[in-house]
């Protein structure tokens, strides 16, 4: 917390310096980051939707705009010292990129529609669209856990393709990524949980959708 109450994360520790606990902690983190969960999500709901291997080359078109292209515009940020990191830990540095953002999943969202993409990818787009609105919404106020609203929007839209057997297993996903935002003082519970719990409406969408 700062002087006037709002939610400061500290900067994570380097490596060097890190326990073992958070050194476990950071390369969860970084491994399951947001941009990572939704290429690899699209790839993997691409690839199921589909017959045959073309459901990737979707998937791969849709995580162009969705996943690389707002990583992008985080690391050139980093690179210009805008932003702290690529995780943005500072709330208010978040606006920007999040809308940024926004119309990159907009404009791949109307390609794919053009282009007749599967019915499972373009509704996991408008799903992936629909969550980060809603992320954006709260972050203007508050520091939800975007890790984790991605994380459990990840788990339960994998549940719904695959069958409700997965979910036990998918929801490993958003337990990780929680455990290491906490590990790393990043977010406080009560920002991890509401971010798991808002990783619902995408999930929620896509099943209304596909």
């Amino acid at each position: 917390m700062n002087g006037t109450g709002a939610f400061v994360p500290p900067e994570p520790p380097a490596y060097a310096v890190a326990s073992p606990r958070e050194r476990a902690a950071r390369l969860v983190t970084d491994t399951l980051a947001p941009a990572n969960l939704v290429i690899g999500l699209l790839l993997v709901i691409g690839a199921h939707g589909t017959a045959d291997w073309s459901g990737v080359g979707w998937g791969l078109l849709a995580a162009l705009f969705c996943g690389v292209v707002p990583i992008g515009l985080i690391l050139l940020g980093v690179r210009r010292g805008a932003l702290t990191d690529k995780h943005i830990r500072i709330r208010r540095q978040r606006v920007l990129p999040m809308a940024a953002s926004l119309l990159s999943v907009v404009t791949g969202l109307a390609l794919l529609y053009g282009l007749h993409a599967p019915a499972d990818v373009r509704a996991l787009v408008v799903a992936m669209l629909v969550g980060l609105l809603s992320a954006l919404a709260v972050t203007v106020g508050w520091q939800i856990s975007i890790h984790n609203a991605v994380a459990g929007g990840v788990a339960m839209i994998l549940a719904l393709a695959f069958g409700a057997w997965l979910l036990p297993f998918a929801a490993a996903v958003p337990l990780a990524v929680g455990w290491s935002r906490l590990v790393l003082r990043a977010h406080t519970r009560a920002q991890v949980l509401a971010g798991t719990a808002l990783g619902g409406v995408s999930a929620l969408v896509f099943a209304l959708l596909r």
